[in-house]
């Protein structure tokens, strides 16, 4: 098992966006396509990857977007089109409920949860983490445990103290000397880890 936490501080955190016009919902077209790298390969979606999408833009953040196709052999509910993937993101943030863990289905699920809780709870279970950070090691040269889970963000990326905080918990790594998108970091990574067979 892999997993992605995806962090933004301006994806909007309420499903009341313009699914044709994602730019101006806090960047969400970046969430988009960090969902389908994340998830999609030829012919099918990836039977090891959960993803984490962590919205902290307007107007109630925190909020958790959980995504685990559970290794559906097909794409269930999740289709490549970026409009599809939208309207999927924003049908989750509209099933929120105050105070709860939403399941809107089997592996999708929604809550009210910041980057920093989510990474603890990990921490508590034992988990590997890694921020991607262009001054980490590089990822090529670096021993990745079995069922990492990479942090990232978007365009925006961190503030220097959410990095700083970060780093306290998470091993910094870098895909290489080139500044990617968001998505293609994503992409980068699992070929790494398909290389290796983790």
């Amino acid at each position: 098992m892999r997993e992605f936490i995806f962090f933004s501080n301006q994806a909007r955190t309420t499903g009341n966006f313009d699914t044709k016009n994602l730019m101006n919902a806090g960047r969400m077209d970046i969430a988009v396509h960090v969902l389908i790298h994340a998830f999609f390969i030829s012919h099918k979606l990836r039977e090891d990857t959960k993803l984490h999408l962590v919205f902290n833009g307007p107007p109630d953040p925190p909020k958790h977007i959980m995504i685990f196709p559970q290794g559906r052999k097909t794409t269930g509910n999740i289709t490549i089109s970026k409009k599809d993937v939208a309207n999927l993101i924003r049908k989750m943030l509209f099933k929120y409920k105050p105070g709860r863990k939403i399941i809107v289905e089997e592996g999708y699920e929604i809550e009210k949860k910041s980057l920093f809780k989510i990474v603890d709870e990990m921490l508590d279970e034992g988990k590997n983490i890694y921020v991607l950070d262009a001054k980490g090691e590089d990822i090529r040269s670096i021993k990745i445990d079995k069922n990492p889970i990479f942090i990232l963000g978007d365009s925006s990326g961190f503030s220097s103290k959410e990095l700083k905080k970060i780093k306290t918990k998470a091993t910094p790594v870098s895909v290489g000397n080139m500044t990617y998108f968001a998505s293609q970091v994503v992409m980068l990574v699992n070929n790494e880890l398909d290389r290796r067979g983790i």
